[in-house]
């Protein structure tokens, strides 16, 4: 075998690695991606989509004022989005601390049975939230500026 042929053998080769290192780098991305979207995006989805199939996605909007269901650490509550649609999600779990009506909550898990079944509870503050030991601190310094 000539010098010419070893190195089109070495090129190929190396060409069939990457080639299937990329296919499994995004085979892998693809199974691992959660799609957020929001009670009317979800409406709006063909039957197919995988977020209607059983598939993790994550929901977003804001927590319907009065929907708000709790039974030990069940917690039962209704997300809207500015569009109107609403989504009951049910979660087992304790709420994180900004979790409340009408603020923003981002909810991960699957959806059974026309309920969202909620794994993970993000909620979202707005862009003046502030520690509370911040606060306290600022107002004690004569610092702190109401809005």
């Amino acid at each position: 075998m000539t010098r010419t042929h070893e190195r089109l053998i070495q090129v190929i080769g190396a060409l069939l690695i990457v080639s299937g290192l990329i296919l499994w780098l995004t085979s892998t991305f693809r199974e691992n991606m959660l799609f957020f979207v929001t009670p009317s995006d979800f409406i709006s989805m063909p039957r197919d989509h995988p977020a209607k199939t059983g598939k993790r996605f994550r929901l977003g909007g804001l927590v319907t004022v009065g929907s708000i269901k709790k039974d030990g650490i069940d917690i039962t509550f209704t997300v809207t989005d500015e569009k109107g649609a609403n989504m009951v999600v049910h979660y087992h779990g304790i709420a994180p601390e900004l979790f409340r009506e009408n603020q923003g909550v981002i909810a991960e898990g699957v959806l059974k049975n026309d309920i969202f079944e909620a794994e993970r509870l993000l909620a979202k503050h707005d862009e003046r939230y502030m520690p509370k030991e911040v606060a306290q601190r600022l107002k004690k310094e004569n610092l702190w500026k109401e809005k």
